[in-house]
């Protein structure tokens, strides 16, 4: 890929490649925990990958996609109103990627747990290698999902076992989360990565928008519309050309 934004000092790279975004936490040595100054990052970041027709969202190296706030920093937090501004400022993030008119894919190289599940949530689509754990666990430090996570959860797999999930912290294997729906996808490890990369390069095709919105709910004659504006399309009728060629060949040599 080219175009990665990236110095010593960052925490947040994006990398550009024909229509992909790739957004990555690096910051491997707090297991991509997200800081107040990772916040800003990712709202800059967001701000440079809009024309992106597909947003991928991973963490660097493998032990962790994002495991969630940084305890440490965040630990300085200590009214209520601190509280409040620091989960509106990470749920607005949240918004950002649910509201990114392309697919959004949450690559779980690694745990995402606590804020990390409730960062995954907020993708249309998460893949999984197969040895990751994902758990919304904050109960476990007598707090709750406060970045749009519990609701997204319950939008996935239902109020009740969202409810059983965050209110015990019950921490699921990738298997686990794929059978409830909190995973779309399980790879194995060695192949994690051409895994979700080819997912996200098929996703790439001009129509895929336009499916998102579909399947968010787009009135059935605006569905209609983007359709039609597809029949018509150049792509539409190149795709056609290259998928009959094939058939043409073999028909041209047979006797009529």
């Amino acid at each position: 890929m080219q175009g990665q934004h990236s110095d010593g000092s960052r925490s947040v790279n994006v990398e550009f490649d024909s229509g992909l975004a790739v957004l990555t936490i690096d910051r491997p040595h707090a297991r991509n925990a997200i800081s107040l100054d990772t916040m800003d990052q990712l709202n800059a970041a967001l701000d440079t990958v809009v024309e992106a027709r597909v947003l991928v969202i991973k963490g660097a190296g493998d032990r962790a996609f994002v495991s969630g706030g940084d305890l440490k920093e965040l630990a300085a937090i200590t009214t209520h109103d601190e509280a409040a501004e620091m989960a509106w400022r990470m749920r607005g993030i949240c918004d950002r990627l649910v509201n990114f008119s392309g697919p959004v894919i949450a690559a779980l190289n690694g745990h995402a747990l606590g804020g990390g599940a409730e960062f995954a949530t907020a993708a249309d689509i998460r893949l999984a290698a197969d040895d990751i754990k994902i758990g919304f666990n904050q109960v476990t430090l007598q707090i709750m999902p406060a970045w749009g996570g519990a609701e997204r959860l319950a939008a996935l797999v239902g109020p009740g076992r969202a409810l059983m999930l965050a209110g015990t912290g019950e921490v699921l294997s990738a298997a686990e989360a794929e059978r409830i729906g909190l995973v779309d996808k399980v790879f194995e490890r060695s192949r994690f990565d051409d895994g979700w990369l080819q997912v996200a390069h098929a996703l790439t095709a001009a129509p895929v928008r336009d499916i998102k919105r579909v399947v968010r709910g787009l009135s059935p004659t605006d569905a209609v519309d983007a359709f039609a504006r597809h029949w018509i399309s150049d792509e539409h009728w190149e795709a056609v050309d290259n998928r009959t060629k094939p058939v043409q060949s073999l028909d041209a040599g047979r006797p009529a």
